[in-house]
């Protein structure tokens, strides 16, 4: 099995019943799911028990979950008892009030955020997805597609390095197979590489270049504005010729954060950084004297903006942190609620 590691068999071996398989969930329908396994790929659902004992939609299956299922070949179909410990996600919030978390791929090695440079590149929404990225566990790769159509790539590589610090950044053209060579080492066998970016960044022509045909429907770039129309409608793995995994997503329109404290401290290590040598532990970086992270904004080495971005995630994570607490305090009330009704039937 592709990105098979062998903790995972031993995970296999504990579980508790026979005639039980792996596989890896390669679609995710409603309710049910498309899984590749050593006997072929079979459409399954969750058990009753898995479904029950779920908190809330993390503790269903995401593509790329390994999983552990009892098969139905002659039907092409099983069905789902559990979920092997994730070793990375990418997650965002939900959409909605609500503060629930939405798995975007599992068990990722790398992931590739994707960008248009035709477009006018953000790099607010760059620091976004690096922050989810660094959460996740695995290692977050800047592509900037569309090369051929930015008059100065130099420059808006040396824009993304000031936001991206440490992180490789490498501008492609899938249009006329250019810099596609230099994601060769992130593109090893086993190895599993989630694709994310906005509408019509080039994640569907990226693909079909690294798949070597044309897989997925690719829309003209629209005159008026050079962007690309969004055709991927799924979160799918793809499997590449040289035994690597692909995990292509729909262009995301929202990116809400989704606890992602660590994520933070990645995405933004040079703030932090500064901020170990302020004159105040508890400094807020305004007016206080002794500022590092203010100092190193009078001298040109900080941008301004950038401390603003990095003060409205930190608002946004400490607003969904809340929210999560009281959705667990809800959640937990509901729960003994249950147990106490219970307990007056049973005395009945």
């Amino acid at each position: 099995m592709i990105g098979l590691k062998e903790e995972m068999r031993a995970e296999l071996a504990a579980f508790p019943g026979k005639d039980v398989v792996l596989g890896r969930v390669a679609l995710e329908h409603k309710h049910l799911y498309r899984v590749w396994t050593e006997e072929g790929e079979l459409l399954c659902e969750v058990s009753g028990k898995l479904a029950f004992s779920a908190g809330g939609r993390e503790d269903f299956p995401a593509v790329g979950d390994w999983v552990i299922l009892s098969s139905r070949i002659e039907e092409g179909k099983g069905t789902i008892h559990g979920i092997l410990p994730r070793f990375s996600k990418f997650s965002r919030k939900a959409a909605g009030q609500t503060a629930e978390e939405q798995i975007v791929a599992a068990n990722i090695d790398t992931v590739f955020l994707v960008n248009s440079l035709n477009d006018d590149l953000n790099l607010r929404r760059i620091e976004r997805y690096l922050l989810l990225a660094w959460e996740s566990g695995a290692n977050p790769v800047v592509i900037l597609s569309k090369a051929d159509l930015c008059e100065d790539v130099g420059a808006k590589v040396a824009e993304v390095e000031a936001v991206a610090i440490g992180v490789p950044i490498i501008p492609v053209s899938a249009e006329m197979n250019e810099g596609l060579d230099r994601l060769a080492p992130f593109l090893k066998p086993g190895k599993t590489v989630a694709l994310l970016g906005s509408s019509g960044v080039g994640k569907s022509t990226l693909t079909n270049s690294l798949l070597g045909e044309k897989r997925q429907a690719v829309k003209e770039i629209r005159e008026d504005d050079d962007k690309g129309r969004h055709t991927t409608t799924h979160r799918e793995l793809i499997l590449l010729p040289n035994g690597a995994v692909l995990i292509d997503t729909p262009g995301m329109r929202e990116l809400q954060l989704w606890d992602s404290q660590d994520g933070l401290s990645g995405a933004f290590g040079d703030i932090e950084e500064l901020a170990e040598l302020c004159k105040f532990r508890d400094c807020r970086h305004t007016d206080e004297p002794g500022c590092a992270v203010q100092a190193a904004i009078l001298r040109g080495d900080l941008p301004e903006d950038r401390l603003a971005s990095y003060n409205k995630l930190q608002r946004e994570l400490a607003y969904i942190e809340r929210k999560a607490d009281k959705r667990a305090q809800l959640e937990e009330k509901k729960h003994w609620k249950a147990i106490h009704k219970q307990m007056r039937n049973v005395k009945k």
